[in-house]
């Protein structure tokens, strides 16, 4: 297992897959990486599918409205479309690789529009980089995120079970 540094900038995401160890990047993202742990610690993100997932390049969650599986918006063919109901994030670029296993925020074509969901990167995503706001990296069980059903949209798609800020889990 992973050694977590810092447990209040780290979060543990049990998926369908198995678990997911991701280090936060506070001093990189300070806004993406609060409103993470802010939605984390709400429980926004339990249940929220992988609503589109490309093969050698990543996997993208967190469409909190229309995603979450069994909440009232829930609509497979509208995931992706949503976020939360907080306001959009300030772009956070920065000078971080989209490696394997990097952690970053989708958006619309604003760049000032990221809110919810993210994509963790299957393979180096070099031509993202300054274009999308890097905020983490997996740090254990980036297996499980190889495992996530392509698609999309994906049919029957793979989840987010539970989402935690590690300081909120007892060790």
């Amino acid at each position: 297992m992973a050694e977590i540094k810092d447990r209040e900038n780290a979060l543990i995401m049990e998926t369908t897959k198995g678990r997911v160890v991701i280090e936060l990047f506070p001093d990189l993202a300070p806004g993406h990486v609060g409103r993470i742990k802010e939605l984390a610690r709400e429980g926004a993100y339990d249940g929220v599918v992988f609503h589109r997932v490309i093969d050698g390049f990543m996997a993208q969650t967190g469409d909190v409205k229309f995603g979450k599986s069994d909440g009232p918006n829930f609509n497979p063919a509208r995931a992706g479309m949503g976020g939360s109901d907080k306001p959009d994030l300030k772009a956070e670029f920065s000078n971080v690789n989209h490696g394997r296993g990097t952690c970053s925020m989708a958006r619309a074509q604003n760049p000032n529009s990221a809110n919810s969901q993210f994509f963790i990167c299957f393979e180096d995503a070099g031509f993202l980089n300054r274009q999308y706001t890097v905020w983490g990296q997996v740090i254990e069980g980036m297996e499980n995120v190889d495992k996530i059903k392509r698609g999309e949209p994906v049919q029957d798609p793979d989840k987010i079970v539970s989402m935690k800020v590690a300081a909120d889990v007892a060790e």
